[in-house]
């Protein structure tokens, strides 16, 4: 039972913010619980709400939509605005902000609350002229030379939540998601709004024209070589999110016909109908798109997740159809890129496959391994002194052409992951084979996943301590070394003959995350050799599983 003076502290600590909260239904939201007090589970949900204050960092904002500060709400994400306003200007960034959002619950509205406080400070502000893909939004923080980007959306979250993401303009910040120290640096910036109400605002903010939408896409279908085939079926989904017209646009763009789409997911729906995690990596999200595929017998099946930022593929492998794992469309598309001659920086991080390491020292092409998150991949430069040409994370991100979108874009992936299909099927080839003559080259490698979600965080960071005191030695049949990377990241690197594991926890979501590799040795025969490290993995699978749980 809580006592008076918690209650006391608590319900004045929720009427203050009530007090400087702009939004009549959060303000709503809170004073019913108020009103319920001393009522247990109303004084839990407040207690939750206020437990502490939605962090922000590399990824931005995320999280439920509900009030309070602990939440997605329009009180935050004006503080937010703010902080990131005074970042800027004392920074001496120049250049407008420009601000994008997709169709989730409140994208727009929290969109407003920031184009409105920025032009309050006098710095000009750009609002996108509709809801859009998170890859249209990077593309103009580039193309109108701004100071900083900010993007609406949750991404793949599940519906009950939205975020708020940042990217930073120009040499400050490559046109890309910001990295530490800025993250910190706006953090505390934010911290010292004290009063939401002092804000100064401005209706002075202006919409970007829809001809920056014409230039993406534009640039999106560059990104496929202008002589390669284009004689290929596509079908695609994209998942009541935002990418549905822009895919089908640039994929006429390019010359391709427009991939048959699985209709009732095809417009923005906020609540994602039978999608409880509106992501294509998820177990029976691509059920549709494949069924569709399978029908139409399609070449090729395309997944973006809400916001287009990421792009899952499938298409008829040795199996049947099911989809790529991301490292296998990763290390296609660098192959595909460099058989066209295209130099420069391959890059993918940590937690993927070894294989595009392995691909790039055969084919004596820049490589480097960074730490997880595209705002590290966009910065691959910095380890080989040669610009990215392409990154890849194996959570289905892939950046074709960073030169427009120094960012994962699930729309120009999409397109180059076309233009490959229709090369190959016009020599007679397919996915599968080149795969093949990629694992009788290399080696096979194979990865896998395993997340272990939590309600509780202490669980993650429990783990993450037992590991670093206890260190594995081996893994079954595997003698094992353990790397500790905590002065660079969060993370652990258990390493054996022809295994790997990288534990780690999710930046983006409740969950433990162990990335699991095996590299079976080329034999001669690629379908044994398939066999074999499918079941090594298997063995690797268990072990990992009950390490971390």
């Amino acid at each position: 039972m809580v006592s008076r003076p918690s209650e006391t502290a608590l319900r004045e600590t929720v009427e203050a913010w009530i007090a400087d909260d702009p939004d009549p239904r959060s303000r709503g939201e809170l004073q019913e619980l108020v009103a319920r007090l001393p009522d247990e589970a109303a004084l839990g949900a407040l207690a939750d709400r206020f437990s502490g204050t939605l962090q922000f960092g590399t990824a931005g904002l995320r999280g439920p939509l509900r009030a309070g500060p602990n939440g997605m709400n329009r009180a935050v994400v004006g503080r937010a605005a703010a902080g990131l306003a005074r970042y800027l200007d004392d920074v001496g960034a120049e250049g407008p902000v420009v601000i994008g959002y997709d169709a989730r619950h409140g994208s727009r509205e929290f969109a407003l609350d920031t184009a409105q406080i920025v032009a309050g400070t006098g710095r000009t502000a750009l609002l996108m002229p509709r809801e859009l893909p998170t890859p249209v939004l990077a593309y103009a923080v580039g193309a109108l030379d701004a100071a900083a980007g900010v993007m609406v959306t949750a991404s793949h979250n599940p519906p009950q939540d939205n975020g708020y993401k940042v990217y930073l303009g120009g040499p400050l910040g490559l046109n890309a998601q910001i990295v530490p120290p800025a993250d910190a640096e706006i953090s505390d910036r934010i911290a010292a709004i004290s009063s939401l109400a002092d804000v100064p605002r401005s209706d002075d903010y202006r919409q970007v024209d829809e001809a920056i939408y014409d230039q993406f896409l534009q640039a999106a279908a560059d990104a496929v070589a202008a002589e390669s085939p284009r004689e290929v079926s596509v079908v695609s989904t994209a998942l009541h999110g935002v990418g549905g017209e822009t895919l089908q646009a640039a994929f006429e763009r390019a010359g391709f016909r427009a991939p048959t789409p699985v209709t009732h997911q095809q417009r923005p729906n906020p609540e994602f109908p039978g999608l409880a995690f509106p992501n294509p990596e998820e177990p029976g999200v691509m059920d549709d798109v494949l069924a569709l595929a399978v029908s139409q017998g399609a070449d090729l099946a395309v997944a973006n997740d809400p916001d287009a930022d990421r792009c899952a593929v499938a298409a008829p492998m040795r199996e049947g159809w099911r989809p790529l794992r991301g490292d296998e469309l990763g290390v296609l598309l660098a192959d595909h890129l460099m058989r066209r001659g295209e130099r420069g920086t391959y890059a993918t991080t940590i937690v993927s496959s070894s294989m595009l390491g392995a691909l790039c020292e055969r084919r004596g092409v820049p490589y480097a391994a960074t730490l997880t998150g595209f705002k590290w991949i966009v910065r691959a430069f910095e380890q080989t002194g040669q610009p990215l040409r392409f990154g890849y994370e194996e959570a289905i991100g892939y950046a074709v052409d960073p030169a427009s979108v120094n960012d994962k874009d699930g729309i120009s992936a999409a397109l180059v992951a076309a233009g490959l299909a229709a090369t190959l099927k016009a020599e007679g080839s397919s996915i599968q084979a080149r795969l093949d003559e990629l694992y009788a080259e290399l080696g096979t490698y194979l990865t896998a996943q395993i997340s272990v979600r939590v309600e509780d965080l202490s669980i993650i960071a429990g783990t993450m301590a037992r590991l670093r005191a206890e260190p594995p030695s081996r893994l079954r049949d595997w003698q094992v070394v353990t790397d500790d990377l905590q002065e660079r990241t969060d993370a652990i690197i258990i390493r054996g003959d022809g295994v790997r594991v990288v534990v780690r926890p999710s930046g983006t979501e409740p969950k433990l995350k162990a990335y699991l590799e095996v590299v079976q040795p080329p034999s001669g025969d690629v379908v044994a050799d398939a066999d074999a490290a499918a079941a090594r993995m298997q063995q690797l699978r268990a072990a990992v599983q009950q390490l971390v749980t």
